[in-house]
């Protein structure tokens, strides 16, 4: 899956937790997060902090892959 907005992230953690049947609060609790930075980050709040945000997707078994993306269409990297 690419993601390349918060929103886009936002939305990808909260389709794994309900596929998971976990309740925002349940991972609050697991990521060692509060219940308002889950709400926050399943929204797309683009200021989450990136250590609380690997540690929710390591609670809900996801990891973040990088890839360098080609320029258009030539196969070089930017």
């Amino acid at each position: 899956m690419e993601i390349r907005t918060p929103e886009q992230l936002g939305q990808a953690i909260r389709a794994r937790r309900k596929a998971l049947g976990a309740t925002q609060s349940d991972v609050a609790l697991t990521a060692g997060t509060g219940l308002r930075f889950i709400v926050d980050l399943e929204n797309g709040k683009p200021t989450c902090q990136l250590g609380k945000t690997l540690d929710v997707l390591q609670s809900l078994g996801l990891s973040i892959t990088l890839t360098p993306r080609s320029a258009a269409g030539t196969g070089e990297e930017r």
